[in-house]
């Protein structure tokens, strides 16, 4: 016990610090933390552009890597969506003159939401698609409507041929616990939507791989839109074998995915989370923008 608060103490004086660059293509780079947080940076000749900040720390260490490749200044830094444990940290790359992007309904819910690391998107854009291009490099953002969370974008360089998607895929992990703030369908129908853009290389904000900067494929993406299927079928199939409702989350096991991380840990939240969006049970939760009432 006393080594142990030894250690703890030591951690407190001396924290790990921990991060690791990878490139993915030409000028393309993921970066990763010990948040354990996955974000992808661009260097285009006139400036860099940046998705995904996570937190003051994660950001303050990925400017610092950013710093080690090239004098360029950041020009651009996006967010994915409303979440905090995305998009916070902005103001250390605000600090260095970065212009901060997101779309509209991300910035309407961080405005009535602002996280204690957040701040405030400085450009906002609108509908399902745009564009920008910085140095001859352009970078899409695409908005497939609601998902998991608000103003989800997803993001790819057309000629690098790179995407970066947050957290609707999570490659060789289940989902998250009780998948809080996906709405199921729509979560489907955007994987749908992944499928047709032409990415030969995906950067994800989680990634459970080995080698989480390497990133992965679409296949992640296919195999992601596949565990929900199953999960719903698997539900289908033990109502028609008799199963009592109640009973299914923890009866229904999927062997298939048994190797993937939190397989044992989080599958039968995962199903809970099905069978309750389902029409048997309470439907669709709330999708597409959020506003407060006025």
């Amino acid at each position: 016990m006393l080594l142990i608060a030894r250690f703890l103490l030591l951690l407190q004086v001396f924290p790990l610090v921990f991060s690791d660059t990878y490139q993915v293509s030409d000028g393309v780079y993921s970066f990763i933390s010990d948040s354990g947080y996955v974000s992808m940076f661009i260097l285009t000749g006139e400036g860099v552009m940046v998705v995904e900040p996570i937190n003051s720390r994660h950001s303050a260490l990925m400017l610092e890597a950013i710093g080690t490749l090239t004098t360029e200044p950041v020009k651009y830094v996006f967010y994915s969506h409303n979440h905090w444990d995305h998009t916070s940290g902005g103001q250390v790359f605000r600090d260095v003159g970065a212009t901060i992007i997101s779309h509209e309904y991300a910035y309407e819910y961080i405005e009535a939401n602002l996280g204690p690391d957040q701040v405030l998107p400085d450009e906002v854009w609108s509908g399902s698609r745009n564009d920008v291009t910085l140095g001859g490099v352009t970078l899409e953002l695409y908005y497939f409507g609601g998902s998991h969370g608000v103003g989800m974008t997803a993001f790819l360089l057309p000629g690098a041929k790179v995407a970066y998607i947050a957290d609707n895929v999570s490659p060789n992990r289940v989902g998250m616990a009780t998948l809080p703030d996906f709405d199921i369908k729509q979560w489907e129908r955007t994987l749908g939507e992944y499928q047709k853009l032409d990415f030969e290389r995906a950067v994800f904000t989680h990634n459970n791989y080995p080698e989480p900067l390497k990133g992965g494929d679409m296949e992640d993406v296919v195999q992601m839109a596949a565990f929900l299927k199953d999960i719903r079928d698997g539900i289908y199939e033990e109502l028609a074998a008799g199963t009592n409702p109640g009973l299914i989350p923890s009866t229904l096991k999927l062997p298939q995915y048994s190797h993937w991380d939190m397989y044992e840990e989080w599958l039968e939240m995962n199903i809970w989370a099905v069978f309750l969006q389902e029409p048997i049970s309470m439907g669709p939760f709330l999708t597409g923008p959020r506003r407060e009432d006025p």
